[in-house]
């Protein structure tokens, strides 16, 4: 019996794999359309049209591609149509981000970016899981939009949204649409709209685990208001509201190399020394990346985060293993998946060179969500400082996130602490610190590492995060030599150090032993997301006892997977 066909419109915007999975996951075959000629149009009967990155380059890719005329055409003929993440801001009339651009105009509201300053200070871009507050009359008659669950988290990446006002909220479902909304700190935006044909989504279902999967199934099987369960109107006042909206974000990571027999294999270094202390010095063997993938995702990550760290130097890019590992890894773990090493301007053995952007594409097209830079980010940082605090456009930092947005780029930052008896010595952005140095020293300082920590540079990880949101980084990753592999808690003070250099979300990493430190750097410091390994890796705990353990001491994380 052939399968059902669905169609997704593809502009080249980003990581479409992940969406063709879900979609296959569920039972159907997929067929893209890059073409506006393309003869599918006319006869699909259901459509996606998924966006990511900078609304101006979407847009301007949907129309150089011409297919503003053949999708009004589609949607007249009253056939059903789903938008995702930008998929649903280009509807709408138009977005700071890009004011010369003007969107599609069914959903007449601009829309603007976050507020970084609400609440006093909060992380934009708005990244992770939130919920979804249904229409109120639709949640009275027992029955909910599209399968979204009232207690279920979504994953939001995105750093500009349709903010509501009420009278602007009444007038949207006045003409017609039906509003689901969300909550970022005290601005309320629009997270999933419908009318008649037209549904769309501010959150991307592909990576919402098994609740995001109930919400692409509801649209498939035109599902508009499907019935909801008692157990899905009940309320826990027992789990804590964040001030956000957002979870406390559990991220597993893997560090991935070849072994010296030259197979794939996870690994876990003390300090970045990944070789046993054992006589025959080999590389610590800690199993599959795929598999260890899927383990985390059943176990409820909320990421996964693969960190390439010998980056497959001698393979040809389009060859390289770690886009195979992306490709299988997409297949069964729908939530975000983030690559690192390699992410540059390269040359192929054959003599080929390939832009970091032609990489990052690559990445973005086997199915990883974002990309992480290390070392280019130091001499991007560098170079930042040499040219008057400007940018020159062309490194990775700035190629990728003008392209796929600044959330498609975290920077990875691999720091390493000083000390210093008076600030006034260094350059550098000081701390007084809790833990006096060797000699008695109050204060201290973080220096920049690269070449996994091979090198140290003339450089404050302060000074870098400021240089790299600058630059467009749109995530930190918070690394510490002195804390890896110690399973003794996270550096508190390099975390909220690096806090105060930028508004943009930082994922606490390294140190983490057992699942009080998790509570412990979400309880003491500003971080968005804490990151764990090698307790994972060695099975000492899953991510399920450290969620577990979390809603325990009254945490809000996402249940489930």
């Amino acid at each position: 019996m052939s399968k059902e066909v669905v169609f997704v419109i593809d502009v080249e915007s980003g990581n479409l794999r992940s969406l063709q999975n879900a979609i296959e996951h569920l039972g159907y075959e997929v067929e893209f359309i890059r073409d506006a000629a393309d003869e599918n149009l006319k006869t699909a009967t259901k459509l996606f049209l998924p966006g990511v990155g900078n609304y101006g380059h979407f847009l301007n890719q949907f129309l150089a591609k011409g297919f503003l005329e053949p999708l009004k055409e589609y949607i007249d003929s009253g056939r059903p149509l789903m938008g995702i993440c930008v998929g649903l801001q280009a509807f709408f009339t138009g977005s700071s981000e890009s004011p010369d651009t003007e969107g599609l105009g069914y959903i007449p509201l601009q829309l603007t970016k976050f507020n970084p300053n609400d609440l006093g200070g909060k992380s934009v871009p708005h990244i992770g899981w939130n919920s979804v507050q249904i229409d109120r009359k639709i949640l009275d008659s027992g029955k909910t939009l599209y399968g979204i669950s009232p207690h279920s988290k979504y994953y939001f990446v995105h750093s500009y949204a349709a903010i509501l006002s009420e009278p602007e909220k009444q007038s949207l479902e006045a003409d017609g649409w039906t509003l689901s909304t969300s909550r970022y700190g005290t601005e309320e935006f629009v997270s999933a709209i419908a009318k008649d044909n037209l549904f769309a989504t501010q959150f991307h279902p592909e990576k919402s685990g098994a609740a995001g999967l109930a919400v692409i199934n509801s649209f498939l099987r035109g599902e508009k208001f499907s019935p909801l369960s008692a157990a899905d109107l009940q309320v826990d006042d027992s789990i804590e509201v964040t001030p956000t909206g957002l979870t406390r974000r559990i991220i597993a990571c893997l560090d991935v190399r070849t072994n010296d027999s030259g197979d794939l294999v996870v690994t876990k270094g003390d300090q970045y020394d990944v070789r046993e202390k054992s006589e025959s010095g080999d590389v610590r063997n800690l199993g599959k990346p795929v598999e260890m993938a899927e383990k985390y995702y059943q176990q409820g990550a909320d990421e996964v985060t693969f960190l390439n760290i010998t980056s497959f130097r001698n393979s040809p890019i389009k060859d390289a293993p770690m886009l195979e590992v992306l490709k299988r890894a997409a297949e069964t773990v729908f939530v975000p998946l983030t690559v690192g090493g390699g992410i540059k301007d390269v040359v192929d053995p054959d003599g080929t060179k390939v832009p970091a952007l032609k990489v990052a594409t690559l990445y973005f097209r086997a199915g990883a969500d974002k990309v992480s830079i290390g070392t280019d980010a130091v001499l991007a940082a560098e170079e930042f400082y040499k040219n008057n605090e400007k940018g020159t456009g062309l490194t990775p930092i700035e190629t990728i996130s003008a392209s796929y947005g600044v959330q498609a780029v975290v920077i990875s930052v691999d720091p390493k602490r000083f000390y210093v008896a008076d600030p006034s010595k260094t350059p550098y952005k000081t701390i007084k610190t809790k833990f006096p140095g060797p000699n008695g020293e109050n204060y201290c300082y973080y220096k920049v590492t690269s070449q996994g920590g091979r090198n140290v540079h003339d450089l404050g990880a302060w000074e870098l995060c400021y240089a790299c949101e600058k630059l467009g980084a749109g995530e930190i990753l918070c690394n510490c030599i002195d804390k890896d592999g110690s399973n003794s808690g996270y550096d508190l003070e390099l975390i909220d150090y690096i806090k105060s250099a930028t508004k943009l979300p930082v994922i606490a990493s390294s140190g983490a032993g057992n699942p009080s430190h998790f509570e412990e750097v979400f309880r003491k410091t500003e971080t968005d997301a804490a990151l764990g390994a090698g307790m994972f890796h060695r099975g000492e705990y899953t991510v399920k006892e450290v969620k577990d353990f979390l809603t325990r001491s009254g945490l809000l994380v996402r249940t489930g997977k």
